[in-house]
Formats: C-alpha cells, sequence, structure tokens
C-alpha cells in the first residue's frame, strides 16, 4: 500500500501520540497550573513556534474567502479554548483514565455532526473500524490499575467537562474540516488561526475569571519553563499542526478516531517508565489496532 495514499492517517497517528506523550506531562503540570494557564501558556508558545516556522519557510499569507477563515476561528475558540481548558479541568476531577473514556465520545459525534452538517458519509466498514477501535480503547482506559489512585471528590463535575470536551473536540473538528475543504489554506496557516483563537479565548476566560476565583501563582524555574516548552511544542505546535493535515485530506470521522487512540501509545510509555502492562491492556490494544486497520482500507 503506497504511503502517500495514507498521509491523513497517518498524520492522525502522529497526534495521538504526540498528544499520548504530553498527556503524561500535562496531568503532572496540572498540579501547580490551573487548566486556563495551562492553555494560555501551551497555546502562546505554538504560536511563536508557528510563526518563525512560517517566516523560515516563507509561506505568504494565504488569500481565502471569509466564510472560511470564519469557520477556522470558531473552530479554535470551540476545541481548543474551550474544549482544551474543559479537558484540563477534567483531567484534574476524573484523572487521565476516566477522562480519556469520555474523551472516546469525540470521534462518532464528530461523524455524526459530519453527516447531518455537510452530508460526509462513511462506509460501513469505517462504521465498523470506527466502534472496534472505541471499544479496544474503552477496554485498555476502564482497566482498573492498584498503582493508580484518583481521587474523585466530584464526580459529577467531572464528567461534565468531560463531555462537554468531547463536544468541543468533535464540533471543533467539524469546522476545521469544512474550512480546509472550501479553502486552499495549508495546515500551517490554519493551525496558527485555530491556535490563535483558542489561546485568545482562554486569555479572555482567563481574565475574567481572576477575580472570582483564585488563580495558581506559578513558581516559575528554568526546568519549569523548558518542560512547558518542550511539552508545548509537542502537543500543540507538532499535534494540532499534524491533526490539521489529517482533517484536510480525511472524513472528519476517521481523523478524530485515528487521532483519539492517544490511550493505546501512553501503554507502551509506561512500559518504559516501569509500569506493569496487563493482558487486558494488551488485548485492548489488539482490538483497537484491528479497527485502525479497518479504517485504513
Amino acid at each position: 500500500m503506497n504511503l502517500l495514499n495514507l498521509t491523513g492517517e497517518l498524520a492522525a497517528l502522529g497526534a495521538a501520540f504526540l498528544w499520548a506523550a504530553s498527556s503524561i506531562v500535562y496531568s503532572l503540570l496540572g498540579q501547580k497550573i490551573s487548566p486556563l494557564q495551562l492553555n494560555c501558556l501551551k497555546g502562546s508558545i505554538a504560536i511563536v513556534l508557528i510563526i518563525f516556522t512560517l517566516l523560515l519557510t516563507h509561506q505568504e499569507f494565504p488569500e481565502f474567502a471569509l466564510i472560511p477563515a470564519i469557520f477556522l476561528g470558531f473552530s479554535g475558540v470551540i476545541g481548543i479554548g474551550l474544549g482544551d481548558t474543559a479537558y484540563f479541568a477534567a483531567l484534574n476531577q476524573l484523572g487521565a483514565r476516566r477522562t480519556l473514556l469520555v474523551e472516546t465520545l469525540a470521534p462518532p459525534i464528530s461523524a455524526l455532526i459530519a453527516l447531518v452538517a455537510f452530508q460526509e458519509t462513511l462506509k460501513p466498514l469505517a462504521w465498523y473500524g470506527i466502534l472496534l477501535t472505541l471499544i479496544g480503547v474503552a477496554w485498555v482506559i476502564t482497566e482498573r490499575t492498584p498503582s493508580i489512585t484518583v481521587s474523585l471528590a466530584n464526580p459529577t463535575r467531572g464528567i461534565i467537562w468531560g463531555l462537554l470536551a468531547a463536544l468541543s473536540q468533535a464540533v471543533g473538528g467539524v469546522l476545521s474540516r469544512f474550512a480546509l475543504l472550501e479553502s486552499d489554506i495549508t495546515p500551517l496557516w490554519s493551525t496558527l488561526i485555530r491556535i490563535s483563537a483558542g489561546t485568545m479565548t482562554a486569555l479572555i476566560l482567563l481574565l475574567l475569571s481572576s477575580r472570582k476565583s483564585e488563580n495558581h501563582k506559578i513558581i516559575w524555574s528554568r526546568r519549569l519553563a523548558g518542560i512547558i516548552t518542550l511539552t508545548s511544542f509537542g502537543s500543540t505546535y507538532l499535534g494540532i499542526f499534524l491533526q490539521q493535515t489529517s482533517l484536510e485530506l480525511i472524513p472528519v470521522g476517521i481523523a478524530q478516531t485515528l487521532s483519539g487512540t492517544s490511550p493505546l501509545f501512553v501503554l507502551p510509555l509506561a512500559a518504559a517508565m516501569g509500569e506493569k502492562i496487563s493482558l487486558r491492556a494488551i488485548l485492548g490494544v489488539l482490538i483497537a489496532m484491528g479497527g485502525i486497520s479497518l479504517l485504513f482500507q
């Protein structure tokens, strides 16, 4: 099979891997930095990196219609500004495994929205692949592991945040897919527009909430600055660029499903860090990989 024909699928899987690696770091940073602060920081760093890349590659500002630009902006507001903030909040309330379980709702929601709004249909084999992938991911992340204890002080609030994150991710993906199909804008420029709109949204929310709730005072150090910069480079700069590439090349339901396989990549990373991987986790990976193989057909 020609790898050039699988660029969209490979880009989505690449984004999933980067988000898996960064989720380990974000779960630790969330203990020191609030969701809105973290969203603003990672977005700001990514914007600087993208602008530097655009200047380095001499990419001029593209000419495209107003409507696609508006759709891209709203995609960033909903998917990144609101969605990422809700995800970080859910991560603090539920823990990584339970939050990722709720996040598996995003791909089917994306496919249904695209079906209703843009008549973007998928073949039956693709629907089977989505279902099988979701089953495999859910099988992995719902496993009870004695080594991981999560304080569920307010599980209802965490579930609500998780549902909002999944819905925001789905809506943002569909809006971005429409904008990319209706214009000639490159994935890098579309990434800049999305992240800029999302970061501005998070900044406004942070300023509005500063008087109503106490935000964490960040104690800066070279080590913390380096960790945030490196993680933002991988998760936001490269991750969203790869996501935009996949949304441009393949249907949104498939793109969201493949980019939502981050929990599967967490397993080998956890094993490398010394965590014992169970047979159930391995079987879940095999089931999900079977679903992914159907999406590649």
